[in-house]
């Protein structure tokens, strides 16, 4: 089946850890709105016209929904090639906001279409067309969770992807990381000791996929009935964000990766929730847009080179760095875990 039907969602088809059950209930309603998404790419004629109903999905869910219509997009490219290019159209019009999620919503699309289908499938930014093989390392984890997940078997690496297969490889071992989060049902202890189960060097991939899905989609809402921050939930979603960050030890560099990626998707939508302000001042240390700028500030002077999207997250990784706190010190932010920037040669 080229779309999962609603109940392919739940945590009971799926099998998912349930660990806190609001935890379930939200990570559930996160794949309902990308399956509202992916109606909508299918069925509404028109890139605009899709983005218009998009953007009546609540804020904290619209990125979700955008990726699901990506994927549509991108399924209706492969089956239908003469009136091709509707992923291309609306990733640069009316979803260039939504860069980032367009295109690890490509990636769900790799994976359920056939593969004489897929290279009609374009992608053509050099550096993020690498996040098809992130969404594509998700939908493989979150669909065949007890061969990916349970048995750590690699998914094969889809052809024709940019780059040598190790550096692919390191991708879509991202993308199961995000998956993580959900099939764990956002229990640190739960991710800590599934991640433990793979291979060591596979694990700072599945951890930065894991600080993303913890940032962007985060366990429950922290928002109050009126739409204002519930100020208990906030606590709740803090508390639970520390735990994360003891469990990832000395991966936590690699959560913060992932979670500035997260900060740079949502702050470039104007969809920043207080959900992942709170993840990427305890995962990251700072505020949101610093940690946007940061992700900005590491793009490679070469997109189109072959390791562009590794070396990327290398730099980004780069950045957090764990030492004793000491307050104000060397560039450090308040609210952190204790990290240090590090300058990059030339910056003052």
């Amino acid at each position: 089946m080229l779309a999962p039907p609603s109940t392919e969602v739940t945590f009971l088809v799926r099998g998912f850890h349930v660990g806190q059950p609001q935890a379930r209930d939200y990570l559930e309603q996160v794949g309902r709105w990308f399956l509202v998404g992916l109606e909508y790419g299918m069925t509404v004629r028109g890139e605009r016209e899709v983005a218009t109903r998009l953007e009546t999905v609540p804020p904290e869910y619209r990125g979700f929904a955008y990726e699901g219509a990506s994927m549509a997009l991108a399924i209706l490219d492969g089956l239908l090639p003469g009136a091709g290019g509707r992923l291309h159209r609306f990733i640069a019009g009316p979803a260039a906001h939504q860069i980032y999620t367009a295109h690890v919503g490509a990636g769900w699309a790799l994976a359920r279409l056939p593969r004489p289908l897929r290279p009609r499938v374009r992608l053509r930014d050099p550096l993020l067309r690498w996040l098809a093989l992130d969404g594509y390392g998700f939908h493989e984890a979150y669909f065949r969770t007890p061969l990916v997940v349970g048995e750590q078997r690699r998914p094969r690496i889809l052809r024709g992807h940019p780059g040598d297969a190790r550096d692919a490889a390191h991708v879509v071992d991202q993308g199961i990381g995000r998956a993580l989060w959900f099939v764990c049902g956002a229990d640190a202890a739960h991710l800590a000791g599934t991640i433990a189960g793979f291979a060591p060097d596979r694990q700072p991939d599945l951890w930065a996929g894991a600080g993303l899905a913890a940032a962007y989609a985060g366990q429950q809402s922290a928002a109050g009935p009126a739409g204002g921050e519930d100020p208990a939930a906030r606590q709740a979603v803090e508390a639970s964000l520390r735990e994360l960050a003891a469990c990832a030890g000395r991966h936590l560099p690699d959560v913060a990766q992932g979670a500035a990626f997260a900060a740079k998707a949502r702050y470039q939508a104007g969809l920043v929730t207080p959900l992942t302000a709170t993840a990427v001042r305890v995962l990251c240390g700072m505020e949101v847009a610093e940690a946007a700028r940061w992700t900005d500030d590491a793009r490679p002077a070469d997109p189109a080179a072959g390791d562009a999207y590794q070396a990327w997250r290398l730099r980004i990784r780069g950045r957090f760095t764990r030492e004793p706190s000491h307050p104000r010190r060397d560039g450090q932010r308040s609210g952190g875990p204790g990290f240090r920037t590090e300058r990059f040669a030339g910056e003052k």
